[in-house]
């Protein structure tokens, strides 16, 4: 049981879990922080914590556990209100999608990385955001990655496996570099194509048009495929730009790979090379469906 939960940031992720703990059971109360005190205030009445302050100081005192749900690129921020406010037991953990400028910002705000500090990551999300977005049943079923230091306290560990496990998640652990290298891969780089695909499509000269504007025209004959590929796009742009900035030697790296295979792939649909065209296709659906058929028959995905 934790008697006092803080949760600084209360949006959809932060928001979400302070649902699922609440529906757990897990928690005495949970009070949140951030700057939006209209959002704040909005949790209190949506029941999903039971009081806030704007001021962290206040938020944390005599807090068990702290989460820390803000854009990366005010973690250190917010890292540097807690100090000195907490007692020396409070265990605290983020949700930050990269870890080693998490691990980096704790550093430069207390020299080294505390033991009561577990760096974590929950592999769970929407394109919407904001507390009325958040609802319970976010995390059950997915993933939640821990990446602990050597010198983590094994007892903030098993707690910060506790919570998440309550909320419905899959815990499991891995190496601060390996997993920013995994999510440029599974997750920043499909969100980077996404905003660039958009992005490059509303900004085409609209003079080779004559009768509809040519932006309104795409948008409009955009088939279920278009959507459901720029559905990511409607993400938060603040917290995607922090993402790019805070992992950008992994994002890189994977970019200009990308961009040499799709130089590639232009070279031959220039070339109407009919067999090595298919044969990337066949490939790339081969390797989809290997690791997504079954869910995709559960949920009916064609």
């Amino acid at each position: 049981m934790i008697k006092r939960l803080a949760i600084i940031g209360v949006g959809l992720i932060g928001g979400s879990l302070a649902r699922a703990v609440k529906r757990a059971g897990l928690c005495e109360e949970i009070v949140g922080s951030g700057r939006d005190a209209a959002q704040l205030r909005k949790a209190v009445e949506l029941g999903v914590i039971d009081r806030y302050d704007v001021d962290i100081a206040i938020a944390v005192h005599d807090a068990d556990m702290v989460v820390i749900a803000v854009p990366l690129g005010a973690m250190e921020q917010v890292l540097r209100a807690l100090v000195g406010h907490m007692r020396p037991d409070t265990i605290v953990t983020d949700v930050g999608s990269a870890k080693a400028s998490v691990v980096a910002a704790a550093r430069n705000v207390f020299g080294e990385v505390p033991a009561h500090f577990v760096p974590g990551h929950p592999i769970a999300g929407t394109e919407k955001n904001g507390v009325e977005s958040s609802f319970a049943e976010l995390f059950q079923g997915r993933r939640v990655i821990l990446t602990p230091l050597p010198h983590t306290a094994a007892h903030a560990l098993a707690q910060v496996h506790l919570l998440w496990r309550a909320a419905g998640a899959e815990v499991v652990e891995m190496g601060v570099e390996h997993h920013d290298e995994v999510l440029a891969a599974t997750s920043h780089l499909p969100h980077i194509l996404a905003y660039a695909l958009v992005d490059t499509l509303v900004r085409m000269d609209a003079s080779t048009n004559t009768s509809i504007n040519q932006n309104e025209e795409i948008f409009r004959f955009a088939a279920g495929g278009f959507r459901d590929f720029t559905r990511i796009a409607s993400s938060d742009p603040t917290m995607w730009r922090d993402i790019c900035l805070a992992n950008r030697p992994a994002i890189i790296t994977l970019l200009e790979r990308f961009r040499g295979d799709l130089d590639a792939l232009t070279d031959l649909i220039r070339a109407g090379d009919s067999e090595r065209i298919l044969a990337v296709f066949s490939r790339a659906k081969a390797a989809r469906d290997r690791c997504y058929q079954k869910e995709d028959h559960n949920s009916g995905v064609k």
